[in-house]
């Protein structure tokens, strides 16, 4: 039985279905976000053993496309893709971390880390690139004519559509908030080729600018606010599930700041759930940081509605985001989810990331935000011990030297850095050296 895809209206406006090929963010009715439908009549062709079995079978194997952690999945993804056209570094596959040390000091015998970061470009990023720049190409080939490939970007957006979109051989721009990035998220769009703006302005402000791009045709656009991305990304919740041997987590820890991973997240359990493969979906903990919290604001009011704030310096620099594009996704997910919103200070998430990383794992401050928030959640009572829950980590650690760098050197202002661990200068001399490890 064929397989297929395509986008509806989030709202559920009648008569709204339009293909995945055809580049378009917003319901024409509505003005509302899209999702990406799949047919689950057809998807029941196959029993829920039958789809584990294919899906362990291919999993990271070597026959072109399904070593990738997301096209070995592509039925449930985008199942219209030809194989010439997909473009792939073997994305996906990445490490589900026993956090056994850490956990052991917050009381949790079951906690795991989900290294996204563990990826072509260093985030969580590359799993919805590779289905939207695969979408693009076969667009392309139906006869649609792109200019540009465009997005705005706190740096790892940016970081995996260069990539993604030199593999392709396609033109990338991208728009950042100037002197607002790592150095590390800077460099990688300049080395793939891409053109790079940097822009006098926040994360939104380069928002807005690239949604008009879009909107006039002049762009095609890459954000989340394109729901296929989010395809992409759900294949985290895929994952989780499958090396668990086909079992849910009690509880799912995601930092966000634009929205949709938690859409994504939301999406993949249910679609495990409806096709039969599991029971239930996990519980869902939405983490923000304090300086840009509009989700966290809203949620703790009892509003379903979320109100755009000014993102103020955290960090967290990729989830420094104020008028968050996919935040009804978002509260669609927690609703569904019996999920919790909860926000990290700046000092809560230095000091959790540091606690893990004297645990072997080496944290991205935003990975910071899911473990204070995890923290909090343990105190609180809401997280029990015997729960097993899964930190989602969005980037690589790598990333992020600056913020270690200072961190250690008890260079970031206001800030106590509880656990810098400086080097210790001393002359060239055996006897001294003796003295310092006798310490």
């Amino acid at each position: 039985m064929a397989y297929r895809a395509e986008f509806r209206c989030l709202a559920g406006c009648e008569g709204v279905s339009i293909p995945l090929t055809q580049p378009t963010y917003r319901c024409p009715r509505c003005r509302g976000l899209f999702e990406v439908v799949h047919d689950l009549a057809a998807l029941a062709d196959r029993s829920p053993a039958e789809w584990t079995r294919l899906f362990d079978d291919r999993y990271k194997r070597t026959a072109w496309p399904y070593g990738s952690g997301v096209w070995g999945k592509r039925e449930w993804v985008a199942p219209e893709v030809p194989d010439d056209l997909v473009v792939s570094m073997d994305e996906g596959g990445t490490n589900l971390f026993w956090a056994e040390r850490y956990g052991r000091v917050l009381g949790l015998g079951d906690l795991w880390v989900k290294l996204c970061g563990n990826s072509h470009t260093g985030s969580f990023k590359d799993l919805g690139m590779t289905v939207l720049v695969s979408v693009v190409r076969q667009a392309i080939r139906e006869g649609l004519r792109v200019r540009a490939i465009a997005c705005a970007s706190t740096g790892d957006t940016s970081a995996s559509l260069a990539a993604y979109g030199a593999a392709a051989g396609l033109p990338v721009v991208v728009l950042l908030p100037r002197g607002k990035v790592s150095t590390a998220q800077l460099v990688q769009p300049l080395a793939s080729g891409a053109k790079v703006l940097a822009l006098d302005t926040d994360f939104d402000g380069c928002m807005a600018i690239v949604q008009r791009l879009a909107d006039e045709g002049l762009v095609y656009l890459a954000n989340s606010m394109n729901a296929l991305r989010l395809e992409g990304q759900k294949t985290v919740a895929f994952e989780i599930v499958q090396q668990f041997d086909w079992q849910v987590p009690d509880w799912i820890v995601l930092p966000s700041g634009n929205l949709g991973n938690a859409s994504a997240l939301h999406a993949g359990f249910r679609m495990l759930r409806d096709l039969g493969v599991t029971a239930r979906m996990p519980r869902l903990a939405i983490a923000q940081a304090a300086a840009a919290n509009p989700l966290y604001r809203a949620w703790t009011a009892g509003l379903r509605e979320v109100t755009p704030v000014e993102a103020q310096p955290t960090l967290a620099t990729a989830i420094q985001i104020g008028s968050p594009v996919s935040a009804p996704r978002a509260i669609r997910a927690l609703e569904a989810m019996d999920g919790v919103v909860e926000q990290a200070s700046e000092e809560e998430l230095s000091e959790a990331a540091a606690r893990a990383d004297r645990s072997g794992m080496y944290a991205c401050p935003h990975t910071g935000v899911a473990l204070a928030v995890l923290e909090k959640l343990v105190a609180k009572g809401t997280v029990r011990p015997e729960d097993r829950v899964v930190v989602i980590s969005t980037a690589s650690g790598l990333k992020f030297t600056e913020f270690k760098v200072r961190y250690h050197d008890r260079a970031i202002a206001g800030l106590p850095c509880a656990q810098a661990n400086p080097p210790i200068e001393m002359p060239a001399d055996f006897g001294r050296v003796v003295d310092e490890i006798a310490g």
